[in-house]
């Protein structure tokens, strides 16, 4: 079945785009109401990669869209197609990110470390032969074939047993069928077997805020949530950084991307047979554990602790890159990455910009009248401020470990301490005074410098945001676009305007 991009699966690829690809291309046609998993594996380091095929499972049902085959978005560093082979036509496409791609960019990949990877990709399951290409971007965001396959549907090989595990599903919310409905699953991760009550108050718990969260709040009608609840021999997930490695159903784990509250599944391929048992769109992992922390795969899946304070907005943010591809909008904590956004590159995401071509800026629809691009919002005067608190901070640290390391008492202590929080006092009241001097701009849509953990030369679209920070705890008006325009393929309302 496997075999590697060839001439003439490269003339394929070139006859169909020339032919010009069908926007609806119609489902009965090329596909039955079912899906095929491709269970991949990733290896290489910043200089190269492969993809190799562990294995194809047959799954009962398609639950996207039948009218969204042909995905109108640009988003993910890779891309999959699937072109039938008869007719040389391109009959579904994705984009979708990958735990690698980030990989890549880090030390140890630019220092020729390898490393492998887990991806699953799910695609309808075709009525005759078909090739399943996966294709990678450059830095110019240009796809390049990566690896093909030739996917006969009637192959032995293809695994067509039943998806169930013995798993218990709890339904949470039922709107209606999953071909108009964009369908949830919550995994359980880190669970014990006592703890499935628990779990199934976690789902009520992060889909209900979920829904006080625009715009999925106006579009509740239009969801479906499930929860899977798996039992795992021990609670929690690793977390190397305290040498503390538990065994979980998913192998769930901190430090990824050596950050220390970056939480990523190392087991992609058992997540995605464990979602299997009941129809997803996107997949949420809930972990049951106090530590603040969580991750995801951009078009994979998002991860979450459940019971940190802040549990419920990570969650929210995750969600917004994983199922709607948005980018993190910060840009003052320390990242892994290296040359993550290419300087001179429009990112493909959304919600920030290089602002390459100002006049034509991707969200120019949604800009403020009057607004100036790029926005002057006293960044420079904040961000000097911030980091003489960071600093003033780490003075105090030192200065408090010293006094109690010469025997201080704890008066004199608290007299050290109580210089250096009437110095952070006085910073905090300069933060506050540029703020209000630029109050004005906190509802507007412009272009703010600082984003996609760049503070120079990437800019975000309003100050505010679940993509950086929220005091309403609130998406900015061009994330709410973009989440929205996502309801709405998958959830077929967007073939029908």
């Amino acid at each position: 079945m496997t075999r590697r991009i060839s001439l003439t699966a490269a003339l394929i690829v070139l006859t169909a785009l020339a032919a010009g690809a069908q926007s609806r291309v119609p489902f009965d046609t090329f596909f039955v109401d079912k899906a095929l998993r491709l269970d991949l594996c990733q290896t290489g380091d910043a200089q190269g990669e492969t993809v190799t095929l562990d294995r194809i499972c047959e799954e009962p049902v398609w639950p996207e869209s039948p009218a969204g085959l042909i995905e109108p978005f640009t988003y993910g560093r890779y891309a999959v197609r699937l072109y039938d082979v008869a007719s040389n036509t391109l009959i579904y496409s994705r984009g979708l990110d990958t735990p690698f791609a980030e990989y890549k960019t880090t030390t140890p990949a630019l220092d020729g470390i390898e490393r492998v990877f887990e991806r699953s990709v799910r695609v309808p399951r075709p009525k005759r032969p078909a090739l399943f290409v996966f294709e990678a971007r450059d830095k110019r965001h240009l796809l390049h074939p990566l690896f093909s396959l030739t996917v006969d549907p009637s192959d032995d090989h293809i695994i067509r047993e039943s998806p169930s595990a013995g798993d218990e599903i709890y339904e949470a919310l039922r709107s209606g069928g999953p071909h108009d409905h964009v369908d949830l699953v919550f995994l359980a991760e880190g669970y014990a077997a006592a703890d499935g009550d628990k779990f199934k108050a976690d789902v009520d718990r992060f889909s209900a805020y979920l829904f006080t969260v625009e715009p999925y709040k106006s579009r509740k009608d239009r969801f479906n949530v499930t929860g899977v609840f798996r039992p795992s021999p021990e609670a929690g997930v690793d977390e190397p950084r305290r040498h503390v490695f538990r065994k979980t159903a998913l192998d769930g784990s901190f430090n990824a991307f050596d950050l220390e509250r970056y939480l990523l599944i190392m087991g992609d391929h058992r997540m995605h047979e464990m979602a299997a048992q009941a129809p997803y769109d996107a997949i949420v992992v809930l972990v049951n554990s106090p530590r603040y922390g969580g991750g995801s795969i951009a078009f994979d899946y998002c991860v979450t602790t459940v019971d940190n304070p802040r549990s419920l907005q990570v969650f929210v943010h995750e969600l917004g890159h994983s199922f709607a591809g948005l980018a993190d909008e910060y840009y003052a904590s320390a990242v892994t990455y290296n040359d993550f956004y290419p300087k001179g590159v429009e990112p493909l995401e959304p919600n920030i910009t290089a602002l390459l071509d100002p006049p034509d800026i991707k969200w120019k629809e949604l800009l403020s009248p009057g607004i100036a691009v790029p926005t002057e919002y006293g960044k420079d005067r904040l961000d000097a401020l911030e980091a003489e608190r960071r600093a003033n901070a780490a003075a105090r640290a030192k200065a408090v470990r010293e006094a109690g390391a010469a025997g201080a008492t704890e008066g004199e202590i608290r007299r050290i301490e109580k210089k250096y929080e009437d110095v952070d006092r006085a910073l905090a009241a300069k933060i506050e005074a540029v703020r209000k001097q630029y109050a004005g701009l906190e509802d507007k849509v412009g272009a703010f410098e600082g984003a996609g953990y760049s503070s120079k030369g990437l800019y975000r679209p309003q100050m505010y945001c679940v993509m950086i920070s929220s005091p309403t705890g609130e998406f900015c008006l061009v994330c709410r676009r973009a989440i929205l325009d996502m309801i709405d393929f998958y959830s077929g309302a967007a073939q029908g305007r």
